[in-house]
């Protein structure tokens, strides 16, 4: 579910670990589509919409839903967001609990930053792409991988930008590696 999550919504790591599940399901239960991450959980404290609408991911997640339901993490007593308080975290440790935030400072050049970051969601996130045979697989995998498929897909740079949060174009430089393929194939078409 969290390999899923972070390769189809481009979720950030710290997002995820931050995300609730009142964030996710509508009162009714059913998984919500378009996620609003608001600027509290957001990087830069800049809201975006995830969309969670691949088949393979949602069903992932509903495995999920289930695997906490049967191990009572998170449970409210009521009927609605499948009977879990709306403001537990989605996603728990392997003992149900929430990944811990550490805050860290990082040196800009406009000056020292402090942001949170959950290192051991996103070791356990490294360790599950190794297992599944994801070469140099890490929490931002996902973020990369979703940004070149868009990429190819529109060709839009700044849909790349407003999926993955960027406050600028610059931001999303590093995640735009163009395929030799594409490169070829598109001077195919121009000319």
């Amino acid at each position: 579910m969290l390999l899923w999550l972070t390769h189809t919504s481009g979720i950030r790591v710290t997002e995820l670990a931050l995300l609730e599940i009142g964030d996710v399901l509508y009162p009714s239960g059913a998984i919500k589509p378009e996620v609003y991450l608001r600027a509290d959980i957001t990087k830069g404290c800049r809201p975006r919409n995830v969309y969670l609408t691949h088949a393979q991911c949602l069903a992932a997640l509903d495995a999920w839903l289930v695997v906490r339901y049967q191990r009572c993490w998170g449970l409210s007593g009521a009927d609605e967001y499948r009977r879990y308080s709306p403001d537990s975290k989605l996603v728990m440790t392997h003992e149900g609990q929430a990944f811990e935030l550490a805050f860290k400072h990082r040196q800009l050049d406009s000056g020292p930053v402090a942001y949170r970051a959950s290192d051991a969601l996103q070791q356990t996130i490294t360790r599950l792409c190794r297992q599944a045979g994801i070469k140099q697989g890490s929490s931002h995998s996902g973020r990369r991988s979703l940004a070149a498929k868009v990429l190819a897909a529109t060709g839009g740079v700044e849909t790349v930008q407003t999926i993955l949060g960027h406050a600028c174009l610059d931001l999303s430089k590093p995640y735009l590696s163009v395929d030799q393929i594409v490169i070829r194939r598109a001077f195919e078409i121009a000319l």
